[in-house]
């Protein structure tokens, strides 16, 4: 059961992507992360709620409550740099990179954890490796809105985002998956207004564009749904398989680039998406 959350979690994620791309064309990807955090807030609760989980709370450990937070600001600071990297780059080489996160964690996981690491899962983070540097080795785009800033904030995206996994894994271990997600949003909701005001981009809320705004809103339910898949599987079943199995959102989210923003996968790109492919159905045999 845990691997249909885990499927589930990458069909979300996957669009999640496109729907944030479409509301960061003119609106700052931190606004936008912050807006979007508050539809993610109100849909996690609303779960905790219906499975009646709420009642945990006041049983959360102090350990528990530690690895929550400090999953909670890893989310946050990945989210930042992940939206910020999509505003500034292409959909299909922003993406491999921040799935490439996968190599950390299951490194992290084998160190932290002491998830086993086989040689089937060695051969799989080096396809995964090689698949990610092939999809984004491609001759940059002449365009004045694509900076090579985004390379960085891409990176930082993938880092944040393993260990978040790891610090996640810990903190839903004696907790509903449903309520430890909740949690865990508030505080990324707390990061992200903060990042906000800091960067003094609040006067931007009233010129947001209505269109942009909705878009902004679908990506927030589409998050929900991936985090409550998400956390789910990771509660039940193993970091170094869940994550993984995670991770082939990109090629929903590839599928939908092309339809939507026209971005095109050249030959090697290709080849570079199959490797990562193939190296994620391996991981979960």
């Amino acid at each position: 059961m845990w691997i249909l959350y885990a499927f589930g979690s990458a069909l979300f994620a996957g669009i999640t992507s496109i729907l944030a791309k479409c509301g960061i064309k003119k609106t700052d990807s931190h606004v936008a992360t912050a807006l979007r955090t508050i539809i993610v807030l109100i849909f996690s609760w609303l779960m905790v709620f219906i499975v009646q989980s709420q009642n945990q709370i006041s049983t959360i450990s102090n350990k528990t409550w530690l690895f929550l937070i400090l999953s909670g600001f890893a989310t946050g600071a990945s989210w930042l740099c992940y939206f910020k990297a999509l505003q500034l780059g292409y959909v299909n080489k922003v993406v491999p990179i921040d799935k490439s996160s996968t190599i950390l964690t299951m490194i992290l996981a084998f160190i932290f954890l002491k998830e086993e690491m086989t040689l089937l899962k060695g051969v799989c983070v080096i396809l995964i490796g090689i698949g990610t540097y092939m999809m984004i080795d491609q001759k940059e785009s002449t365009s004045a809105n694509h900076h090579k800033s985004w390379l960085i904030y891409a990176l930082l995206s993938a880092i944040f985002a393993s260990l978040t996994s790891i610090l996640g894994k810990v903190g839903m271990q004696n907790i509903d998956s449903n309520l430890g997600t909740a949690i865990r949003t508030v505080v990324v909701l707390f990061m992200s207004w903060v990042v906000v005001f800091v960067t003094h981009k609040q006067h931007t809320l009233k010129e947001i564009d209505h269109h942009e705004l909705l878009f902004i809103c679908l990506s927030g339910i589409a998050t929900g749904l991936s985090w409550l898949c998400y956390y789910r599987a990771l509660q039940l079943g193993l970091a170094s398989i869940v994550v993984p199995i995670d991770k082939l959102s990109i090629v929903v989210t590839i599928i939908f680039s092309y339809v939507v923003f026209h971005e095109r996968l050249n030959k090697k790109s290709f080849i570079g998406l199959m490797s990562m492919i193939v190296g994620t159905l391996l991981m979960i045999i």
